[in-house]
């Protein structure tokens, strides 16, 4: 199969996009509307769902939250936070549920990754246009290995794709993040897969100043990311000035956030702190409806 630079396919992808954005006054778009191709890669076609407030309103910018599901970069699946992407597009922002390589479908590893993050983030800025959103509004939000693409997006420099446009930044403006892979050194999360190349990885290895403001949802009884890592890596955040806010759940285990655990109770409490945080920083307006 012939390969695709990726900066050629929007010119392709936003056709029903531009037809329905074009018609005068208010348009409502479907929540779940055809999938869009971010990125072809090796013969891998990446794809997004893109998910817009009722009522999109012609030239008006929203701000955008962009979902990265969990799985250990070995599977998973974009309806992870369904749930939460149609929760915030009913709050006023455009929620994208990105698909990525993994292990078990794509043979890929950790930084493959990484660098279809950072390629969804800038296809979702490079577009912002075209999305109707604010490229200075633009959240990046995740579970466990989908919490480290999007703190990688913000932190890390490197493993950018050979075919992205790196004028345009794969920095998120803030982070949303639900037990979060953030350390991947030697104490850290799948310490050995990273096969000696944790500096370039590991967003607590890449924490500078400027790094976006971030909220982080934690069960003391996950297994798999300690609340001890969480707790230095918040320190760590704050040391150069960046906001950090850390919220544990007593006796709650890996992945307490999704919406079937606890018939959704610890969903509901998550995205009520996580719109608080949104409208403190100025991307949500009025309390939060769930």
């Amino acid at each position: 199969m012939k390969k695709i630079k990726n900066r050629v396919l929007p010119v392709l992808m936003f056709l029903v996009l531009v037809t329905a954005s074009s018609q005068g006054g208010n348009v409502s778009i479907p929540s779940l509307p055809d999938e869009i191709i971010y990125k072809i890669i090796d013969g891998d076609t990446l794809k997004m769902q893109v998910l817009y407030p009722e009522n999109l309103k012609p030239k008006k910018e929203y701000p955008a939250i962009v979902f990265f599901f969990g799985g250990g970069w070995n599977g998973g699946t974009t309806k992870q936070f369904e749930d939460q992407a149609k929760y915030f597009a009913s709050r006023g922002m455009v929620g994208f549920l990105v698909d990525y390589r993994v292990k078990s479908r794509h043979q890929t590893t950790p930084f493959e990754a990484v660098s279809d993050a950072k390629s969804a983030m800038r296809f979702v800025r490079g577009n912002a246009a075209k999305f109707q959103i604010d490229p200075n509004k633009i959240v990046a939000s995740g579970g466990s290995a989908g919490g480290h693409l999007a703190a990688a997006a913000a932190t890390l420099e490197g493993l950018d794709e050979s075919t992205d446009d790196l004028s345009v930044s794969a920095k998120p403006n803030a982070l949303v993040l639900y037990n979060p892979v953030i350390d991947n050194g030697p104490d850290g999360f799948e310490y050995k897969r990273m096969n000696g190349r944790h500096m370039e990885i590991s967003p607590k290895h890449n924490i500078k100043k400027g790094t976006a403001p971030t909220i982080i949802f934690l069960g003391t009884k996950d297994a798999l990311i300690p609340v001890s890592t969480m707790e230095k890596y918040k320190a760590k955040m704050e040391e150069v000035g960046s906001r950090c806010d850390l919220f544990l759940y007593e006796d709650q285990t890996h992945g307490f956030f999704n919406k079937p655990r606890s018939n959704g109770e610890f969903y509901v409490k998550t995205t009520r702190e996580a719109d608080k945080f949104l409208q403190s920083i100025g991307y949500l307006k009025g309390k939060p409806t769930i």
